[in-house]
């Protein structure tokens, strides 16, 4: 048996078991891509969320979060990816099968769109889901009252283009598989304040807003 079947079939009995509580310390990644896009925008962003949960009591997570590449059998060792830019992406036929395998298999994605990513990330991700939809959300979804509440959905930290922020899924068999945030911009609110010069306000809400999805996750 292949190490690919091997880091699958231990994912997913991590999963099917539970391990990933409050009392397992577990890692989570920053998923790297091909194309061009900037696939490591927002470097202070992740590590800003992991201390916010950890500080919080929202989960246990390691405090340096990972870089996997989109085609890796080490994909299967985290149970949330998370990816951002400003760019193109490309993934090829093995990157499609292997991200469709984590996502089946009891992984999870969520894709933040930097400003650019948009018209990208629904060509690539219509690879991987060919017959599924991107679907907004309804306010009511538990996504949004986890530990924080957030009544009307996503809350807008940058401008863009001046539009609403909308939170789409992705769902495979009844499970919510790929979160994706839309003219939010929460990666951009999670990174140290003095990047962009975010109100604290808008940090909180953009941390907080990140604490749900991944207590969302390690719940479900």
């Amino acid at each position: 048996m292949g190490i690919y079947k091997l880091v699958h079939i231990a994912f997913f009995l991590l999963i099917s078991f539970g391990s990933f509580s409050q009392n397992t310390s577990v890692r989570i990644a920053l998923l790297k891509y091909n194309g061009g896009g900037d696939w490591y925008a927002n470097p202070s962003s992740l590590p800003n969320l992991i201390e916010f949960c950890n500080t919080n009591k929202v989960a246990n997570i390691y405090k340096d979060a990972s870089i996997v590449e989109v085609g890796s059998s080490e994909l299967f060792s985290y149970p949330f990816v998370h990816l951002t830019g400003h760019g193109n992406i490309v993934f090829n036929h093995q990157e499609v099968a292997n991200l469709r395998k984590y996502l089946e298999g009891g992984g999870f994605l969520h894709v933040d769109d930097n400003y650019g990513l948009n018209a990208y990330f629904r060509r690539e991700i219509k690879k991987v889901f060919p017959n599924e939809e991107l679907i907004e959300l309804p306010y009511s979804h538990p996504i949004y009252h986890q530990l924080y509440q957030f009544p009307t959905g996503l809350p807008k930290v940058h401008e863009h283009d001046g539009k609403a922020p909308q939170g789409f899924g992705i769902f495979y068999q009844g499970r919510l598989v790929c979160f994706y945030t839309y003219e939010t911009d929460l990666g951009d609110g999670w990174e140290d304040p003095q990047v962009h010069h975010d109100e604290e306000s808008k940090h909180q809400q953009a941390l907080q807003m990140g604490a749900n999805i991944i207590s969302y996750v390690f719940s479900n």
